[in-house]
This record gives C-alpha cells, sequence and structure tokens, in this order.
C-alpha cells in the first residue's frame, strides 16, 4: 500500500493508556480505600492525624498514576534512548509538589479528581472498542465432527482439518468455512457482511465460520483451516484496525512527549521568575507553579483523536465496513479522485435483455419465436443465454435439438424452418431496418444478438450489464463533494461509456487490461491528489495496493480481504457514501476536539498567572475538557443518516 502502518495507540493521560499495567481491580479498591480516609480526614480531627490520611490519600488512590507514571517515563527513555514523559509524571509531580509545601488536602483532591476522572475515562474510551470486542466474542470454538460411524463428536475448531465433515444442528453457529453436502437452511450471515436478513443456503452452496445456522439441520465439509476463514481474516484486519493510528493521531503522539518536556522546563523557570516579575511570594509561586503543571497537561489533546477514530470504525464494522486502520479512514475525508471498475461494482456484472425487437411485430409471430429461442437457449451454454432465457415468457415448452456451433451461434430444425441466433458479425443477410436498430443499440453500449430464420434475419435480442441500484446516487454524491469520478473497464470503449453517461461519471478508460489499471490509478494521483480505486479485490488487485485507499467490493472473499484498505463486506456502494460523511464527521470532530483542548489549556494557564485558580479547580476543569473531548468521539458509535 502507499501507506506505511503506525505504531500502536498512543498512550494518554487515560483515555488510551491501554492498560499495560496489569493490576486487575486492585487500584480500584486502594481509590475507594483512599477516598473513605480522604472523607474521615475532613471531620474535625487532630490536623496531625488529617494530614496523615490525605497523604495516605495520595499515595492510596493515585499510587498506579504515581508509579505507572514514572516507570513509563523510564521505559520509553530506555526504549527511544532520550527524555520521553509520560503525562501522569505532571500530574504525580503536583501532588508531590502540594504536600512538599504542606497542602495535603489539596493534593489528596487533585489525586481523587484525577484518579476518578482516569477511570472515567477508561469506561468511554472502551464504550467505542466495544462493538469491534464483540466481534472476538463470536469466534466459533467447538464443531459437531462426523465420525466414520456416522456417529458426531464435540471438538476444538482448531483441531478440524480441509475435507472434514461436520454436522450443524439448527440454531448452532457455523464452526468454520465450507460447503453444505446435504440439507437446505437459512443462515444469519451479519457477522460477515453486517445484514440482518437471513440467507437461504442449500447443498453446494458456501457457508462461513461464526455465522449462525437458522431452523433446518444440515452437513457441511470444512474447505479451509480456522486460520484461513474469512472470520478469522476479518479478527485479524479488526486488531490492525486499532493499531494503525491516523495522520493526525501520529503527530499528537510524536508531539505529546516533547511538550510535557516543555512544561518541565518552564515550571521551574515560572516558579523562579515569577516573585520577582509578579511580586508573587514563595509560597504562591510554588502553589501557582504545581497549578500550571496540572492544567497545562495534554490529556485532553492526547484524547482528541484515537477514542474518536476507534468509535467510528466500530460503527462501520457493526455495517459490514471494514477499515484497516484510522489512517485510511482519515484520509477519506480528503478524496480528491475515485475510480471503480465497472463490472460487478458499478454493475450488476451479468447482463440482462434491455430490447428484442422482430420485424414480424404480430402477436403469433412473436409468440412462436419466444417459444422457440427459449427451447434454444436452455441448451446454449454461451453467457449471455441465461439472461435471454430469464426475460422471455414462453408459452408452450417445445422440445428441439440444436446444433451448438462454436463461434457460429446455435442452429436448430423446427416445423421445416431452420433457425440460427449468433452475433451480428455471422450473418449477411439483413435488413435495413434491423441495421438502423443494431446500431442504435450499439452506439448505447448494449450487446446485440440476431435471430435468423432461413438465413433471413428476422429479429433482435440487445442485452447490457445495467448499474446497480445505488450507483447512481453514490456517483451524484461524490460529484456533490466535488470528488472527480472514472471508470475502468476492460470492455469496450463505447460499452464503457454508455454506462458512464447513464450514471453521470466524469472519465472512462475502456479497454484496459488488470495490469494497466495501476498505472491509470497513477495519473489520477498525480493530476488530482488523494485517489481511491474501487474493485472486486481479484483483477483489479494491482490497482487496489496503488490507490491511497483500495476499496474492495468482494461479498466477503479473501482475495478482497488481504489486498484492500477497505472492505465492503456486501456489494453496496451506498457503504462507500456513508464512509465517506463518517469520514469527514470524524475530521470535523477531531478538529473541534483538538482546537477546545487546547483552549481549555491556554485558559486555565492564563488564569492561573492573572487570577484566582485553585488546584482543585484546575483539576477538575481539565478532566472535566478531557471527558468532554471523549465524549464528543464517542458520538460517532451513532449510526449517520445518508444525506
Amino acid at each position: 500500500m502507499s501507506h506505511a502502518n503506525t505504531q500502536s495507540a498512543a498512550k494518554s493521560c487515560d483515555a488510551n493508556h491501554n492498560h499495560e499495567h496489569n493490576h486487575g481491580n486492585l487500584p480500584t479498591i486502594l481509590y475507594v480505600v483512599g477516598l473513605v480516609l480522604f472523607i474521615v480526614a475532613l471531620f474535625p480531627i487532630s490536623p496531625a492525624i488529617s494530614s496523615i490520611m490525605f497523604v495516605g490519600t495520595v499515595i492510596l488512590s493515585g499510587y498506579h498514576i504515581i508509579i505507572e507514571g514514572f516507570e513509563d517515563t523510564y521505559k520509553e527513555t530506555k526504549t527511544n534512548r532520550k527524555f520521553t514523559p509520560n503525562v501522569h509524571v505532571l500530574m504525580a509531580l503536583a501532588a508531590i509538589g502540594a504536600s512538599i509545601i504542606g497542602d495535603y488536602r489539596e493534593a489528596a483532591l487533585l489525586i481523587l479528581i484525577f484518579a476518578g476522572a482516569h477511570f472515567l475515562e477508561h469506561y468511554v474510551e472502551n464504550k467505542s472498542k466495544r462493538e469491534i470486542t464483540n466481534l472476538m466474542k463470536l469466534n466459533p470454538t467447538e464443531a459437531r465432527l462426523i465420525q466414520p460411524d456416522g456417529k458426531t463428536k464435540i471438538v476444538d475448531v482448531n483441531s478440524l482439518n480441509v475435507g472434514d465433515s461436520l454436522q450443524v444442528l439448527n440454531g448452532d453457529q457455523i464452526p468454520t468455512d465450507g460447503i453444505i453436502s446435504s440439507g437446505a437452511t437459512s443462515i444469519d450471515e451479519s457477522s460477515i457482511n453486517g445484514e440482518s436478513i437471513p440467507v437461504d443456503k442449500t447443498i453446494g452452496d458456501t457457508v462461513f465460520g461464526s455465522t449462525i445456522n437458522g431452523n433446518s439441520t444440515f452437513t457441511m465439509t470444512v474447505t479451509k483451516e480456522s486460520s484461513d476463514t474469512v472470520f478469522a481474516k476479518i479478527l485479524a484486519l479488526v486488531n490492525q484496525s486499532q493499531n494503525n493510528l491516523s495522520k493526525t493521531a501520529t503527530r499528537i503522539k510524536r508531539f505529546e512527549p516533547r511538550y510535557v518536556t516543555a512544561i518541565l522546563i518552564i515550571i521551574p523557570i515560572y516558579i523562579i521568575l515569577t516573585p520577582f516579575i509578579l511580586n508573587y511570594s514563595w509560597y504562591e509561586s510554588f502553589y501557582k507553579g504545581m497549578v500550571f503543571l496540572t492544567v497545562a497537561s495534554p490529556c485532553a489533546l492526547a484524547a482528541s483523536d484515537i477514542p474518536a477514530t476507534l468509535s467510528a470504525i466500530s460503527n462501520l464494522a457493526k455495517r459490514g465496513v471494514l477499515f484497516k486502520g484510522g489512517s485510511y479512514l482519515s484520509n477519506m475525508a480528503t478524496l480528491q479522485a475515485i475510480a471503480f471498475d465497472k463490472t460487478g461494482t458499478l454493475t450488476e456484472g451479468k447482463p440482462k435483455v434491455t430490447d428484442v425487437f422482430y420485424l414480424d411485430n404480430t402477436e403469433d409471430k412473436q409468440e412462436l419465436m419466444t417459444n422457440i429461442i427459449t427451447a434454444m437457449e436452455k441448451q446454449a451454454n454461451h453467457p449471455l443465454a441465461d439472461a435471454i432465457v430469464a426475460h422471455l415468457q414462453p408459452t408452450e415448452d417445445l422440445i428441439i435439438e440444436i446444433d451448438n456451433q462454436i463461434g457460429h451461434g446455435i442452429v436448430a430444425e423446427y416445423l421445416g424452418n431452420s433457425y440460427r441466433i449468433g452475433k451480428p458479425s455471422l450473418f449477411t443477410n439483413v435488413a435495413a431496418e434491423l441495421k438502423i436498430e443494431t446500431d442504435r443499440h450499439t452506439e448505447a453500449g448494449k450487446t446485440v444478438v440476431y435471430i435468423a430464420e432461413n438465413d433471413n434475419v428476422i429479429g433482435l435480442i440487445a442485452m447490457m450489464d445495467l448499474p446497480n441500484e445505488q450507483a447512481k446516487k453514490v456517483i451524484n454524491y461524490l460529484k456533490s463533494q466535488h470528488i472527480h469520478t472514472a471508470m475502468i473497464t476492460g470492455d469496450a470503449a463505447k460499452t464503457g461509456q454508455a454506462v458512464a453517461n447513464t450514471l453521470g461519471i466524469d472519465d472512462v478508460f475502456g479497454n484496459v487490461l488488470p495490469e494497466n489499471k495501476s498505472s491509470i490509478v497513477d495519473e489520477l494521483k498525480e493530476k488530482y491528489g488523494e485517489t481511491a480505486m474501487v474493485g472486486d479485490g481479484i483483477n483489479d488487485a494491482p490497482a487496489l495496493v496503488n490507490a491511497d485507499i483500495g476499496i474492495a467490493m468482494g461479498d466477503g472473499t479473501d482475495v478482497a480481504i488481504d489486498v484492500a484498505d477497505v472492505v465492503l463486506m456486501q456489494n453496496d456502494l451506498t457503504k462507500i457514501q456513508y464512509a465517506h460523511q463518517l469520514s469527514k464527521q470524524l475530521d470535523k470532530i477531531v478538529m473541534q476536539n483538538i482546537v477546545f483542548s487546547m483552549l481549555v489549556v491556554l485558559t486555565l494557564v492564563l488564569f492561573n498567572i492573572f487570577g484566582a485558580m485553585s488546584l482543585p479547580i484546575g483539576v477538575l476543569v481539565h478532566e472535566g475538557s478531557t471527558l468532554v473531548v471523549l465524549f464528543n468521539g464517542v458520538r460517532l458509535l451513532k449510526p449517520l443518516h445518508l444525506k
């Protein structure tokens, strides 16, 4: 891909710490004990005992924050071979500083507010991950293996081999990918494609691991190892999506330790100079230095991007749209051009009859020809036969023996007359009226076949791979967003242009070989900028890989998941519109968060220097701003309404 994978999620104040230090429930228990000590210390008792209790609150309620702050700073500094402070250090130093000047109650309150916000922030962040994490619970663990004697045995899914026969009872979770060998059922495939409507399946149909069987029992043959199933690849993709940061998140991660380092340098200078510049006492100067240390911490800034991005990714995952990382989702907002493969992407992928024309348009003649053509095409093996049979409605099932002459169409005899169906180039005796009709349909990008009776062409059938239902709406949306649209197809230019004209696509590249699609993507990137490619994930693989964002419409196929940056588990183009709108919303929310978090820090710092600002109030407003940023990001879990 054109994107380099970034490192794992940044560790912010609390929102992105990822629980690297696994203490179980101990921090919560000690926090409650510290809170009780703080409450007791507020009662009228000995000042010395109250001070000891306040110190106890600092140690018990804040030990995990203080220890982790210094521990992470040490580890990161050692790893990076340069001073890389963790933001917890700022809070720890502020609490220690307040204790040094004897403000034990202030130190305890600082830790209680900060640690309490710590737990709440983890809850909010985990909410944004919950939809993604819930996928993990759907991974099958057991299967009913059919033994040689016909009996079934419960086995671990990981022990299954390709070729094994399994029994799947009604209501069971299908254990792995395979093919139905006996029985018929309906299957809930929402875990794979996000579609809630069950799909009917019968002998020979493919079934996917993790999906849920309906109300019938069937047997299946295993076709993949458990680690190679579509669902296993989805899980791997989901894990990858949480470790691939957006450009903004990456910048914030790099900026954070530099910012903290700058604060640690500024604070002692501030404490030393303010008594001379602002006539503060040494106590006031030191106290305000501790407040400065607290309110300048970039907690809200660090939480501006990642929770919001995870919320958006989980929103999309619920709808069968899988992004391999935040970088690809954020890039959607700046998309300048998008190229589509034609067949199966913009079109339905199967030809349909659009026109039937006979020189003799009497009802009896048309009825006779419909019956004859249907009888002939039912026995044909060319790809257009199914479309013709599906369209015509015979009144009688005729039994006609045909001669399938490869390259010369199909020939049959009926009631003393000979009939031939084939491409126009096979026929010479064609009426002018038919030639005009042929030219009209050909110009419209349709495929024409002739019907001849006794070597005289008497009619034609025109067919076309029609645009799918959502294509027009999505293309209109993209154009409204000033995104250049292009179609890349291996079909003739006329055929591609006809579809493009119907949909309103800007550019058409026809007669393109699969290996040349990638170079066209390069042209679009150079001319317009950020470019996406949408294809079926197989013959479009080189172009998908080369695009800034490769979008595979693969119905859950392995190749689609492997090569693309974005996978649409259903061939639904409206999901591209949904993803683009959500990406723009994500971009807007992240910018809101960044501006808001920095304004709060600036306001608190100015209030601290020139006005009255106590340590507890500073912490309360500071942590409140972090929660506002987190809750703003979690809004992206809510479904969007397409415009």
